[in-house]
């Protein structure tokens, strides 16, 4: 079943054209990264599915409906961790996350919070505010409030760019525990090998345009990584 469907996808800011002509279909259940370098598109994408921005021109479906038709209802469907966290930095954890459930009408509140924090790892320090975490704990927090009301698809916009190594393993760690057959998710990222390690499929946006596609199982890193360099340095 396609969850996400994209037809003839442009977006212009006044003569600039950022995405030319996106053609994709996702289908339900499936781990999709995204690559592509500084000014290919890429957040833009994701905030025209998250119903942030609207298309010049095109169509998207989620769930088989027009995100142009339903954006409130539409936005029940996704979770979407972006360049910022979307989080209150002096409210606690466990504050944010009941805000949120609330806004979603999540049943049992409490309970889902708990499993949440317990599953990104940040339940001892529930209690805490949030301006006293770490970039990687925010990251972490951000993804336990983009899964609160436990949407079928979860749109990440580069979730690791910011930390340090062992921080980024341990998001990669827990992006594989969060994802699988029940969710769909869709992620940008500069990372290549990272990114292979997450994906059912793999994509290359450049220039606006989607130059690459493929099922990650049938690309090495070692083809990957010249495709990459050959179309971020424009030869597309």
């Amino acid at each position: 079943m396609a969850l996400i469907e994209i037809e003839g996808l442009e977006k212009a800011f006044g003569r600039h054209r950022v995405l030319r002509g996106i053609h994709l279909t996702i289908e339900a259940g499936s781990a999709v990264v995204l690559f592509g370098p500084n000014g290919a598109g890429k957040t833009t994408l994701l905030r025209i599915l998250a119903t942030l921005s609207r298309p010049s021109a095109g169509r998207v479906r989620v769930a088989g409906v027009e995100i142009r038709a339903n954006p409130e209802g539409i936005r029940r469907y996704l979770g979407l961790v972006g360049h910022m966290p979307l989080l209150y930095d002096d409210l606690s954890a466990w504050e944010n996350l009941r805000f949120y459930a609330r806004l979603y009408g999540v049943e049992r509140p409490e309970a889902r919070i708990q499993e949440l924090l317990e599953r990104v790892g940040l339940w001892p320090r529930r209690k805490d505010l949030v301006r006293t975490f770490s970039r990687g704990m925010m990251q972490r927090l951000a993804i336990a409030r983009a899964l609160v009301h436990n949407p079928p698809i979860l749109l990440l916009d580069e979730p690791d760019t910011g930390l340090d190594p062992q921080a980024a393993e341990m998001m990669t760690t827990l992006l594989r525990e969060v994802g699988g057959h029940a969710r769909t998710v869709l992620m940008t990222t500069h990372h290549l090998e990272r990114g292979l390690a997450l994906a059912d499929r793999v994509l290359i946006l450049a220039g606006g345009r989607l130059v690459f596609d493929a099922e990650a199982a049938a690309v090495s890193y070692n083809d990957l990584r010249p495709l990459y360099d050959r179309y971020v340095a424009g030869g597309v």
